[in-house]
């Protein structure tokens, strides 16, 4: 009786420590409230070393203010860009014509559907000139991240088989069901905000999170990664520089 009593003041202790740490950056699998899963993320970072909880926030030129997180080495923001300015003031040229969209060679964004109500959710989608122009579409201090970078975070997280599951938001709030493996355990937050075509058309918000690399991988073509509802894995490939993906940003 005693020993069970010890074990449970012991567990206590645990989750008063992981709550009192958590403060206003404890909601690692972004539900809006802390619960049984963040106390266990917290006490794993403050006791084995795990990942660590949202804990800082970054803002891109528009004013948008987005959380970070430390996942190993490495310092990720939390959701996906929203940005509309280069990091000089520059207007990204937002372009609703599928027509226009596929003829492009310069940097461009739109929301999913040309629908700005997606946004708050799911961010902006770029194409992967808007990546790569020389005026960064980051935060200062921060960039896209490189395909390197990508698998880093990837490889910490147990492999391309597995990590999926780790990164994406648990639940069916913004997934279809069954949102195979999905547990954030990362606190990655990963969402499914789809993608455009090449041609101009939009496809599968729900079902894909598709994310730009910095790493050309021809003169048309880049790589990225890409989440799926059905899956756990997270998916290498390069596709048209036209597509229109969604970005996350690595601190410099």
């Amino acid at each position: 009786m005693r020993r069970t009593s010890m074990m449970l003041l012991g567990i206590l202790i645990l989750i008063t420590s992981a709550i009192s740490f958590a403060g206003d950056c404890g909601d690692v699998n972004n539900t809006g409230t802390i619960n049984l899963l963040d106390v266990a993320h917290l006490i794993n970072y403050l006791y084995k070393g795990g990942p660590a909880p949202f804990c800082g926030t970054v803002a891109d030129i528009d004013g948008n203010v987005y959380q970070t997180i430390k996942i190993g080495n490495q310092w990720w923001t939390v959701e996906n860009l929203k940005v509309t300015r280069y990091q000089n003031g520059d207007s990204i040229p937002n372009v609703t014509d599928g027509g226009e969209w596929g003829g492009l060679t310069t940097g461009a964004y739109c929301e999913y559907n040309n629908d700005i109500n997606n946004v708050a959710t799911y961010g902006r989608l770029y194409n992967w000139y808007a990546v790569s122009d020389s005026r960064n579409i980051a935060p200062t201090g921060w960039h896209v991240p490189s395909d390197a970078e990508w698998q880093t975070l990837v490889n910490y997280l147990g492999g391309d088989a597995v990590a999926g599951g780790k990164m994406k938001e648990a639940g069916t709030t913004h997934w279809y069901s069954p949102n195979t493996g999905a547990t954030n355990e990362s606190g990655f937050s990963g969402l499914p905000g789809g993608y455009r075509y090449n041609v101009g058309t939009y496809n599968h918000v729900g079902y894909f999170a598709y994310f730009w690399s910095s790493t050309e991988f021809s003169s048309n073509s880049a790589w990225y990664r890409h989440l799926y509802y059905l899956y756990s894995d997270v998916y290498r490939n390069y596709d048209n520089k036209h597509f229109g993906f969604s970005l996350r940003c690595i601190r410099d």
